[in-house]
């Protein structure tokens, strides 16, 4: 039987290539996929279910292309030390949550993370995960959390030398697991990467271990990558060699292959990023917030790099972040007038081609046989609305605007800012509660 939703009466924003606004005109989605965008006077022998979003823009479901559901329960926690440098971040705050960690903590952790997303809009994630006492089935307690809200996302687990040889080898197995079930599946819901922490953390030998199975398995990398200037001192003093151009040698870079962060790179490393033709994922208020710099958006895109925008598990709202990648570039530059097409593009043409590639799908716009994932925002413009502008009132306006409902391959997760799940929000925060105190106890 066809499952079918014709969304009515409300403005379409198409976001990629040739934006375009759309008023008086309907939305159908069938078996989960958009079936047909035209005049609302075409679907006049519709019969079956119907949202009217009057007063509404109607646009694609956001996508995050790098996050850590995990770091939910960092949220109020106060026992960390303070920090001289992002290495004792990384050693005072979440090395030493993320070995805290039950499989229990991954599933409700990651819960709270997505049941947030849906209400800023945000339907597809690449998350990468940590959990190091808690390697073996961590990936699959997340996908449980994915299944349950009906979101999209690709998962990893972050392999690192850093917890000792027992811990490496259950990273590898994890992510190979992970990877060999996925593909079982065939979900255009669930996928994989191979995910690894940083060239700093990792030894020559499991690099090539790491290689090795992906390669046999054809899957691509999800890597941190000089999200500090210590990443790549390290990498100098240990190999007389850049990071991008080790992760490049040990064929960890790649058209499948996702970079986050890569603040601190040069023009060589940038063009090598272009020519492998990695995907970077810019990940701003997490790089102020850390104090590690602000990655130079505007080269990245002149040197032909294919750049993303994540939020590094700083917030689950995609607009929010797309303001201050805005800003951040204008600081960067010192020029209020630089980076907008840049940092626009990275949120709605860059991560669908980050997405579709991975979910081997069309993501994150609205057009005919695309995804049919889909956010109503209450948003009645007071100026004028339209392809040339479009842009401006999402930064300036809908950005600020309440997302009303949210909807991930056809079926309506969020309506009237309440949720449509089987799920008892109210339990579930409980428990995330309960676990989260445990956790900080342990810390």
């Amino acid at each position: 039987m066809t499952r079918s939703l014709l969304i009515e009466n409300g403005t379409i924003l198409q976001l990629g290539t040739n934006p375009n606004v759309l008023e008086n005109y309907a939305l159908l989605i069938e078996d989960g996929f958009i079936r047909k965008i035209a005049p609302k006077a075409g679907f006049g022998s519709y019969h079956g279910k119907r949202i009217d979003a009057t007063g509404k823009v109607v646009m694609p479901g956001l996508i995050n292309a790098h996050t850590h559901f995990y770091s939910s329960f960092a949220r109020g926690l106060t026992k960390a030390k303070a920090s001289d440098d992002f290495n004792g971040v990384l050693k005072n705050l979440w090395w030493k949550l993320d070995s805290k960690l039950t499989t229990e903590d991954c599933y409700y952790s990651a819960m709270v993370a997505l049941l947030d997303s849906i209400r800023h809009g945000t339907t597809t994630f690449i998350d990468h995960h940590a959990s190091p006492r808690a390697v073996t089935g961590s990936l699959m307690a997340i996908e449980k959390a994915i299944i349950e809200t009906g979101l999209r996302g690709c998962l990893c687990y972050e392999l690192s030398d850093r917890d000792g040889g027992r811990v490496t080898k259950q990273g590898l197995n994890e992510n190979a697991a992970f990877v060999k079930h996925c593909e079982e599946k065939k979900s255009d819901h669930i996928k994989a990467l191979f995910g690894l922490h940083a060239s700093f953390t990792l030894s020559d030998e499991t690099l090539e271990n790491a290689k090795r199975m992906a390669q046999e398995l054809g899957v691509g990398f999800h890597i941190h990558v000089a999200e500090a200037q210590s990443d790549q001192d390290q990498s100098w003093q240990q190999s007389r060699t850049r990071v991008v151009k080790r992760l490049n040698d040990f064929g960890i870079l790649g058209p499948r292959s996702i970079a986050a962060h890569c603040i601190h790179v040069n023009e060589e490393e940038m063009d090598l990023l272009a020519v492998s033709k990695t995907s970077v994922v810019h990940n701003p208020q997490s790089n102020m917030n850390n104090a590690v710099g602000i990655a130079n958006v505007v080269e990245l895109v002149k040197r032909g790099v294919l750049v993303g925008l994540g939020t590094d598990a700083m917030t689950t709202n995609m607009l929010e972040e797309l303001r201050v990648a805005l800003w951040g570039q204008h600081l960067r530059a010192q020029a209020p007038s630089v980076a907008f097409p840049e940092v626009v593009n990275a949120l709605f043409q860059s991560n669908p081609q980050i997405a579709s590639r991975i979910f081997n799908v069309p993501i994150g716009d609205l057009r005919e046989y695309w995804a049919g994932d889909v956010i109503l925002v209450d948003y009645d413009p007071p100026t004028p609305l339209d392809a040339s502008n479009v842009f401006g009132h999402i930064v300036f306006g809908i950005s600020q605007a309440t997302v009303d409902t949210t909807i991930i391959g056809g079926q309506v997760v969020m309506q009237n800012r309440r949720f449509t799940l089987n799920l008892d929000e109210h339990a579930i925060n409980a428990r995330a509660r309960e676990l989260s105190n445990n956790l900080w106890k342990r810390f």
